[in-house]
């Protein structure tokens, strides 16, 4: 495909690393020279110094025969201009980043009158991210599948668990629940397990199913269910805003700590049933005189990374039972996780799985859709949603005469309302969503996991 990208930001660049690797014609445009001699150097993409606004440099990027254009400039209004442009050159279709919030209230009208294809906010994103943690507090994270029907969840195996020394084919009899263990790092390796692989402590495992089921199944390991109620932000910028709003109307208390005097008059404003302290969430002495150590959860969410670090550490050291942490730069968010500190978000990787989806389903072929791609274990894995089509060569077919591709797994199948984890005998019908997991492939349309 060909493929424009308006801005060579923190979200614009991971689009871009994961673009092309799939071997899309991508071009590049930014109004600053040393940063497009920088991402030519980086990647196989061509580079246009100019404003994404202007027409004779969408022209001269080749936008007129491009398949998607992705507009991720600082700016709203140049993201909408930049796609309204490229529209009227004949790009066939426009992402815009969008994080205003008085935007983010008018996407169906904005999409439909720019006829813009996609409007993605990464800190509304991330904020629906945290809230799925914190409604489910015992998981790492959480990935949501067909308006939460299922979902995937990463859990830490502790020395004490009851599943140390279990093989998967022996866990079903043990604890009976339908769920599916779909993924487990261990010791830097990411694998896709088969029946014979046995836990071992200190591994994390991806359990597909509903959330139903897995609280039956995190029940029948003896692990107490959490009970959050006093949530504490560190930081108010938009990701804030967006969590305070979902929080709040699910009856959370909320404080929010903001070291800028007038951002916390305008989240008084704004948010008038939360709690607005003005300091510093760096500073220890505010953080006890806040009340950390009765809270039920801390949500750090500065602009640095290195402080969500030492903020959600200091948390932690506090028993505070939840801790989450915004970080961007992938070699700390590592580090943080692999320590098992907090709970870690990256708006950007987000936000480029949501366009990476997209970009998938207007490429593939009509044997299938796209409806939702997640990148896993540290973008090593992939968890994509198919909707099977009449003519994919997957239905009507018991699953063990099908010919998989290896490290790819059929995880989940969702009809109607009812979610179950196939077995040999399941059979894909026409219209079902099929969630695959697949490690090193990339899929394009659900036929790809055949051998």
């Amino acid at each position: 495909m060909k493929i424009a990208v308006i801005g060579d930001g923190k979200v614009g660049r991971t689009i871009i690393e994961h673009m092309s690797r799939e071997g899309h014609e991508i071009v590049v445009i930014d109004n600053n020279p040393k940063v497009i001699d920088q991402i030519v150097d980086l990647f196989d993409v061509m580079g246009i110094c100019g404003s994404g606004t202007s027409y004779d440099t969408l022209k001269e990027a080749g936008v007129k025969k491009a398949d998607v254009v992705i507009a991720t400039t600082p700016s709203d209004e140049i993201n909408l201009l930049s796609c309204v442009v490229a529209k009227s050159i004949g790009a066939k279709s426009t992402i815009a980043r969008v994080r205003s919030h008085e935007y983010s209230k008018q996407v169906e009208l904005m999409s439909q009158q720019l006829d813009i294809s996609m409007i993605v906010n990464p800190e509304s994103e991330a904020a629906t991210e945290i809230l799925n943690i914190i409604n489910f507090p015992e998981a790492n994270k959480v990935e949501t599948f067909r308006k939460e029907k299922l979902e995937i969840v990463e859990l830490f195996i502790s020395e004490s668990s009851l599943l140390v020394g279990l093989s998967l084919s022996s866990l079903h009899a043990k604890f009976p629940v339908e769920m599916l263990i779909g993924i487990v790092q261990r010791n830097g390796e990411v694998i896709i397990p088969n029946g014979s692989f046995v836990l071992e402590a200190k591994d994390k495992i991806h359990v597909v199913a509903s959330r139903a089921n897995i609280k039956s199944f995190l029940n029948k390991l003896g692990l107490e269910e959490m009970k959050l109620k006093d949530i504490l932000i560190i930081g108010g910028g938009k990701i804030s805003y967006y969590l305070a709003q979902h929080l709040l109307k699910a009856k959370y208390k909320v404080k929010i700590i903001e070291n800028n005097y007038n951002r916390c008059l305008e989240l008084s404003d704004l948010l008038p049933q939360a709690t607005i302290i003005y300091g510093d969430g760096t500073d220890q002495a505010i953080l006890m005189d806040e009340g950390i150590k009765g809270i039920d959860a801390v949500v750090s969410l500065t602009g640095i990374d290195e402080e969500n670090i030492i903020i959600s550490m200091y948390a932690q050291k506090q028993e505070v039972k939840k801790v989450i942490a915004k970080i961007n730069k992938t070699a700390l968010s590592n580090i943080l996780e692999s320590v098992g500190v907090a709970s870690v978000i990256s708006p950007k990787d987000i936000t480029a799985d949501r366009i990476l989806g997209y970009i998938r389903s207007t490429n593939n072929s009509r044997n299938s859709n796209i409806e939702r791609l997640y990148k896993l274990a540290e973008g090593q894995v992939e968890a994509v949603e198919f909707v099977a089509k009449a003519k994919s060569k997957v239905i009507d077919k018991p699953i063990k005469e099908l010919s998989l591709k290896q490290n790819t797994l059929i995880a989940a199948i969702i009809r109607g309302d009812e979610v179950f984890i196939p077995n040999g005998n399941s059979v894909i019908a026409e219209g079902d969503s099929v969630i695959i997991i697949s490690k090193g492939r990339i899929l394009y349309e659900l036929n790809d996991i055949l051998g």
